[in-house]
């Protein structure tokens, strides 16, 4: 997998790809079916298989704050693409020139700067200054500069369409299996353990402190969870907490997550784990004091050992 960083950086052995554009957040089976197409349309012409995105998305350069949380981080997005078979990510700034680009422009970038050799989108993808491309457009410009240009067609899952703003109900909910089935894998966050306040171990409950990265998390509240990365081979069970912890008083707006990994005691700090989330215990709730806190914490541990024993 490569990443390319602009356009600027393209080479000349990146041409001719062939190509999707998009988010693709979560990477959930309806990208995985665009993506299958685009690999396979790859092999067959001996090119390499691109997707191009944009960072950041841009309904977060629209509204930062108010944008749709992230199913998964850029690394984590990656990481899922180079396992489906893409070979190169071509991630463009998304930034004041980016949203007044005038859709023509965006089809030559696509056409002479690229020289994609095939082009797969939605019918309903548009693109350029207050989207005025269209896939009408793409498809003239295929046919004036020789490359396919495929309709794809939206996924579903119980006759509702498979969207990542879907998934992100389903996780708010705490319907984990349904995410599950549309995501094409369990839900997890990837991230490095961190140095924190140490003041789970005054609650009772040490635990890992998780980066996220982000303003918003697409869940909040206390979950029963499975651990990897710790120890090659093996997975670990614990209780998590996602959210900006409101009965600390914390000034900042940003998530965390902390995990309280049973049976575990090894140092980790600069470790990077995935957390699987499985069962949704509580919502996050400011409590009335640390000894409430200490004792909700407790219970919750009892919560998702029965859970996983039950399971």
């Amino acid at each position: 997998m490569e990443i390319i960083r602009g356009i600027i950086n393209v080479k000349p052995r990146h041409r001719g790809s062939v190509v999707t554009i998009g988010n693709f957040d979560g990477v959930h089976r309806g990208h995985q079916a665009i993506l299958k197409e685009v690999v396979a349309r790859a092999g067959t012409l001996g090119v390499p298989a691109m997707l191009i995105c944009f960072e950041p998305q841009p309904q977060e350069f629209f509204d930062e704050l108010g944008a749709p949380a992230r199913l998964t981080r850029f690394r984590e997005k990656v990481e899922l693409l180079e396992e489906l078979g893409v070979d190169l990510v071509l991630c463009l700034q998304f930034n004041e020139r980016t949203r007044s680009m005038p859709a023509e422009t965006f089809v030559k970038l696509l056409a002479e700067d690229l020289g994609v050799s095939a082009l797969f989108v939605g019918d309903d993808f548009r693109f350029g200054h207050d989207r005025s491309g269209d896939f009408a457009m793409l498809e003239a410009a295929g046919k004036q500069y020789g490359f396919e240009v495929t309709d794809q067609h939206t996924l579903t899952f119980e006759s509702l369409r498979v969207s990542s703003s879907r998934i992100r109900e389903c996780l708010t909910g705490g319907d984990f299996d349904t995410a599950e089935k549309m995501l094409g894998h369990p839900y997890s966050i990837i991230g490095k353990v961190v140095y924190g306040r140490q003041l789970g171990r005054e609650l009772g409950a040490p635990t890992a402190n998780i980066q996220l990265h982000r303003y918003r998390a697409p869940i909040d509240g206390v979950y029963a969870v499975e651990i990897d990365g710790l120890v090659p081979g093996q997975r670990f069970r614990g209780v998590a907490n996602v959210g900006v912890r409101p009965t600390l008083n914390e000034a900042t707006p940003k998530p965390i997550l902390e995990v309280n990994i049973f049976d575990f005691s090894d140092v980790i700090y600069g470790k990077c784990v995935k957390v699987i989330f499985r069962h949704k215990i509580r919502k996050e709730i400011k409590f009335d004091g640390l000894d409430a806190l200490k004792a909700a914490i407790a219970h919750d541990i009892v919560v998702a050992r029965e859970y996983f024993e039950a399971a």
